[in-house]
């Protein structure tokens, strides 16, 4: 057993009737199962088809405060947090490390029956709704680090929109963490939209500059429900001593659309997993995501789309662009089943390496056992076009002007996916930004500057 992984099991062991008083029995439930795979598996490690990932046993092996009494830190987030996106009103709501934060805070105008808030706090008032759904999507035994945020996460935010519901204002979940000494934060998310709903939700993630190290674990379930439209955004800014490692699960229902869209634009170490499953007819789900790196900072996505039914279509693209020393991983795989005919499935992967220094492994995988279907999948690895840049630079074009309108060009597919015009917009200024070398943080974060 792996000492990184034996510290959290002897942890839980030692404090399980804490960790449990401070959350709700729906959660509680799946701590022990947790524990039980997470001493079995362990962390994914570098197997023959894992060997260019993220080295996870590096992330967890550091010696992490926990906030496991759910002791209360002196914070105020609309202290740092302003929101700068051009007319973007939200309805806004924020994890101060893993703590769900209510001081201070308006009461938010939603519709008739929704929920949003504490997923601790509804876990207590409507425990029958989510013992439903809570720990039903998230597959603790594909990955070690889902395992141990189910085993150790106490609180997070959950979202339910009734049937026949649409919330025209998008909700808005700032997750902020910070710590003086090294410090890991665990997360859940949960979302239930019933059918014929219509809602968005864009999910920031901030951390501060300190000389400690941070961690965030996340673990999202996502649950759509018939002839419903769901967006998913999530935005990390975080700091160069930040590590990430987040989990998402989507399950669609007959008719459904979702669109899940991942984007890094400052991070020190991060790995997201995508975890999407039709489980009706006719759904159709879109899933993007685009990171930017330099320095010696590493993102790894890894994607999996499940078509298990039938008249079911999938789009997937995903986009880096690389300098330094940055080093970015793609793995993606899409499975067709036996009774999947009628399939539409399309997977690209492209990537731009501003540097020679810069690292980028891909993996695009189609597993097709249906013969009626539509199907492609392809990756590239490249530099700037150095004719297009020499075009620009004879037109008067600076140099780094020139290779900054490139790389921005590069990305805008990924952007144009955005389906809120306000992000649209304060996306492309945050990116322009970003590569022009200027602090990729929020200008709006008090406490990311």
């Amino acid at each position: 057993m792996m000492s990184a992984i034996q510290q959290y099991i002897d942890l839980y062991e030692q404090q399980r009737g804490l960790i449990c008083s401070h959350s709700a029995p729906a959660m509680n439930r799946w701590r022990d199962e947790a524990v039980a795979l997470l001493r079995k598996n362990g962390l994914p490690g570098k197997r023959s088809e894992e060997y260019r990932r993220t080295d996870l046993e590096a992330i967890y092996a550091p010696d992490y405060g926990l906030n496991l009494g759910r002791i209360e830190i002196p914070a105020n987030p609309y202290e740092v947090f302003r929101c700068d996106v051009p007319n973007l009103s939200t309805s806004l709501y924020f994890l101060v490390n893993d703590n769900f934060y209510d001081r201070e805070m308006p009461k938010a105008k939603l519709p008739d029956g929704v929920i949003a808030g504490s997923l601790r706090e509804a876990a207590l008032s409507h425990p029958d709704l989510i013992a439903r759904y809570y720990g039903m999507a998230a597959d603790m035994g594909r990955d070690g680090t889902v395992a141990l945020n189910t085993a150790l996460a106490q609180d997070g935010f959950f979202l339910y929109i009734p049937d026949n519901t649409e919330v025209e204002r998008p909700i808005q979940l700032v997750n902020i963490l910070n710590g003086k000494v090294d410090w890991m934060a665990n997360r859940r998310i949960l979302v239930v939209v019933g059918r014929n709903s219509r809602a968005k939700l864009l999910v920031c993630d901030h951390s501060d500059e300190s000389a400690s190290k941070l961690l965030a674990t996340q673990v999202a379930e996502i649950f759509v429900s018939e002839d419903s439209v769901f967006d998913y955004y999530d935005m990390e800014e975080s700091s160069l001593n930040t590590s990430r490692v987040v989990s998402t699960f989507v399950r669609q229902e007959a008719g459904s659309n979702v669109l899940v869209n991942g984007i890094t634009l400052h991070n020190g170490v991060t790995r997201n997993n995508y975890y999407l499953t039709f489980c009706g007819e006719h759904a159709e789900t879109c899933l993007c995501g685009m990171a930017i790196a330099d320095g010696t900072q590493s993102v790894d996505n890894h994607t999996f789309i499940d078509h298990a039914v039938p008249n079911c279509r999938s789009n997937e693209l995903f986009k880096y662009v690389l300098n330094d020393r940055a080093v970015g991983s793609f793995s993606g795989r899409i499975l067709v089943r036996p009774d999947a005919q009628k399939t539409e499935a399309y997977q690209s992967n492209k990537n731009l390496c501003a540097s020679s220094e810069a690292r980028m492994n891909t993996k695009p995988q189609l597993e097709i056992y249906a013969d009626d279907v539509k199907c492609s999948h392809g990756a590239t690895v490249g530099q700037l076009d150095q004719n297009a840049l020499f075009y620009m630079r004879s037109r008067g074009i600076p140099e780094e002007e020139a290779r900054m309108l490139l790389m921005f060009a590069f990305t805008n597919d990924v952007i144009e996916h955005v389906r809120l015009d306000a992000l649209k917009d304060r996306l492309r200024q945050l990116v322009e930004k970003r590569f022009r070398g200027e602090l990729a943080k929020c200008a709006g974060c008090g406490g990311c500057r």
